[in-house]
Formats: structure tokens, sequence, C-alpha cells
């Protein structure tokens, strides 16, 4: 039977002012987007006229462990109590998890006496994979809307914040874990050694952990600046993830390079005790890294430059398109998205709405620009000149769902890495 109970959430780390994994007080600037709203913060029509809360958005570096992180402006609870984001809407990541389950199967030996805990396991849109292939499996999830429709797909779920106690609860009841997954949760969380001793705490002493978060390298290397936002405190090469996993009794033993979210990272750890040494991956990876100069305080520095050139370039294309009289809506609501249009500063008067395949998110309005959310359907009755894809990293999916577009000689732009009309 499905179970949905809750407790109280982790804790931030206490000292902003502080490296959250080596307590250094050396932080540097990495990004300075201004102000903004929270990403998932959308507004219902009845807040329009209400004050909404803004933070700064600057990212810093340490320049002892080298991690990139923001201050916790806001707490796990303030994000994660309801949450706008459901995986199952994105058709390409149901697959992506699906063969990560079929490989870890494989590569795992694992079996019907298997146990998986997923952590941050959103509507199921993962362990439903395991589930049907007769794995017994978990999950945590702190919010509560995604975790219902979890259960709702006939995946048991508790919603609770990871912590060492809490892992080592469902430890006590379930029993250890042969493999848990962290897939976009490493960055979600300020108490980032306590999320890490959690992991220990759920994976049995000859178990796996796999964890994908976006790499830092891509994210420089490609312009994604709107990855950042309030809900993720830190941001990862290789060199600093090692560092946290290791926080928490942890140790890397292979990474694999995605495509997913832009570029990310899958790492598979173990238990120090029983990890061994690291396969060449990981040294190939850090090589990498380093001659990109991300081992380096100064390396980190430069970014700013890049990032003001795509805020230039995309203004620059809607005020054309405005001037001579063209349509622009926008594709999409994400967090990412979010962030985008606020450090732009594109509201309804360059941008008239955007469209979202989520109706958790219709009839909201974008935080901060608040511009109007429609359902999808909308772009066909009005048929638009230009569409501005904000999920630019589900290109390849997008493209394909898109085409239909080309009946009437819609347009789509991607704003990152750099615009691109195709």
């Amino acid at each position: 039977m499905t179970a949905l109970t809750e407790s109280r959430p982790a804790s931030l780390a206490a000292d902003p002012a502080s490296c959250r994994l080596c307590g250094s007080t050396r932080l540097h600037s990495f990004l300075d987007l201004g102000a903004t709203p929270p990403c998932e913060s959308f507004l219902g029509a009845d807040q329009l006229g209400l004050p909404e809360q803004t933070l700064p958005l600057h990212a810093r570096v340490c320049a002892r462990c080298l991690l990139v992180q923001l201050p916790p402006l806001i707490t796990p609870e303030d994000t994660f109590r309801e949450y706008a984001y459901f995986s199952s809407y994105s058709s390409s990541w149901v697959a992506h998890a699906e063969r990560f389950v079929v490989g870890a199967i494989d590569r795992l030996d694992l079996g019907p006496e298997s146990f998986v805990v997923e952590v941050a396991s959103n509507d199921g849109y993962l362990l439903q994979h395991v589930a049907s292939r007769g794995l017994r499996c978990l999950g945590v999830e702190p919010a509560r809307n995604v975790a219902l429709a979890a259960v709702e797909r006939g995946v048991p779920t508790r919603t609770d914040f990871l912590s060492p106690e809490v892992g080592a609860r469902i430890r006590a009841e379930h029993g250890p874990a042969d493999l848990v997954v962290a897939n976009n949760v490493y960055a979600h969380t300020p108490d980032l050694i306590g999320f890490t001793e959690g992991l220990r705490a759920l994976v049995a002493d000859d178990g796996w952990v796999s964890i994908e978060v976006q790499h830092l390298l891509s994210l420089v290397g490609g312009n994604q600046f709107d990855t950042i936002y309030h809900e993720h405190f830190q941001y990862y090469s290789l060199h600093s993830a090692r560092q946290a996993l290791a926080a928490g009794g942890l140790a890397v033993v292979d990474v694999q390079r995605l495509d997913t979210h832009g570029g990310s990272i899958r790492l598979w750890a173990r238990p120090v005790e029983r990890a061994g040494p690291p396969g060449p991956a990981v040294a190939d990876l850090l090589a990498e890294e380093q001659a990109a100069g991300l081992s380096s305080l100064e390396g980190h520095r430069g970014f700013a430059p890049a990032v003001a050139k795509v805020r230039a370039d995309l203004l620059r294309f809607l005020l054309d398109a405005s001037a001579a009289g063209k349509t622009v809506v926008g594709y999409g609501a994400p967090g990412k998205g979010n962030t985008l249009l606020n450090y732009c500063g594109i509201r309804p008067d360059l941008l008239a709405y955007t469209v979202d395949r989520n109706p958790y998110k219709h009839g909201r309005f974008t935080p901060g620009v608040r511009i109007p959310i429609h359902p999808v359907e909308r772009i066909a009755a009005e048929r638009p000149d230009y569409l501005l894809v904000l999920p630019w990293n589900l290109r390849a999916e997008l493209l394909e769902q898109l085409a239909y577009l080309r009946e009437w000689g819609t347009r789509l732009v991607f704003p990152i890495p750099r615009l691109e009309v195709v």
C-alpha cells in the first residue's frame, strides 16, 4: 500500500557569509543577476495588485573548495511544500528516466529482492519504471501536490525533506537501499553536508548512489545563466562534487557525461569504506575541468560579459520584432525562463504571453515580469510570428512537437547558448 507521511524540513546552513561546504569566508563574485523573485512563485490573478518579494540573485565561488553557491535566502519549505514542476510533462525526460532504470538494473545486477529509493522523486516519473519491473521502491518527495500524483500512479511515496535522521528512519523501516537515486536535487539543498549524510544513511554499506546534476563546465561554456535561481543553492564541477560527497561519507567511483539540462554529469558513488579507486572517467573529466580553468579561482571569472551579450542580443531581437509589427509569444514557463525574463526585463509589451503543457500553470502569471500563461492550444489559434523557447534544454523534443508550426510559418527562437532563429 502506498503511504504519504510528512515531517519537518531540513534546516538551512547557518551562515550565509561562509561556504556551506568548507566554512571558508573567502567568497568571490561569480555572477550577479540583480534581484528577482523566486523562480517558481507563479502568481494568481488575485495577486497582481499585491507586493511581490524579490531577492538578490548573486552567485559566488569559494576560494578554498571552489564550490559555486548562492546564499540561502529562501528555505526548501518555501519552494517545495507545493511545487509547480511535474516531471512527467516532459516526454523526453520520462524516456531518459526509463533508460537510466534499465541501465542501472543491468549495471548493478538488481533483482526482485533489491530496494531502490529516489530522493526528490517528483510525480513518480522514474520510479514507475522501477515498480513496473518488479523491484521494491520508495520515493521521498517534499512537495505534497506532486507526491500525491506519484501515489496515484502507484509509486509508494513519503513526503519528506531528506536529512540524516529521515534517512535513518527510512532505513530502519524499509531496510538499506541497494540503489539511491538523486536526480536534479543535489543543487536544491542548502544543508549540503546534512543532505549527503542522509544519502549515506539510506544506502546499504555495499550499495550505490547515483546523482545527476548540471555540470558547471556546461553552464559556463553554454552561457546557461538562466539555470541560476534561488532554489539552486550550488553549482557543481566534478572537483567540488567529489568534495561534497566525501564530506558525507561517499566517494565518487565513476562519472558519465549527459546532455540533459544543457549538460549534466551522472555521479556514481559508494560508501567510502567500499568504494575502491575511481575509474578512468573521473580522472579524464577532472583534467578537462582543469584545462577549462575550473580548478582555480581565476578560471571562474569572466562569465558576466558573455551573459550580458545574451541579454543584449535577445532584447535587440524583441525590440526589432515589435517595431516591425511581428507577434512574439513564449513557449514554456520553466523556472529557468523566469530567471531569463527577469534578468532581461522582458514584460508583456515584448512577450505577449507564454504557453505551457502543465495545467497547474494555466491562468497564472510568471513572477516578476508577470507574463500570462495559457494552454498550448492558444498558439495554434493565434499563429504568432515567433515563439521564444524558454525550456531551450528540450530543443530536440520541442522541434518534433512543434513541427506543425511550419504550416503557417511560425519560427522558433532559442535564446541560449546564443540567439538562434530556426
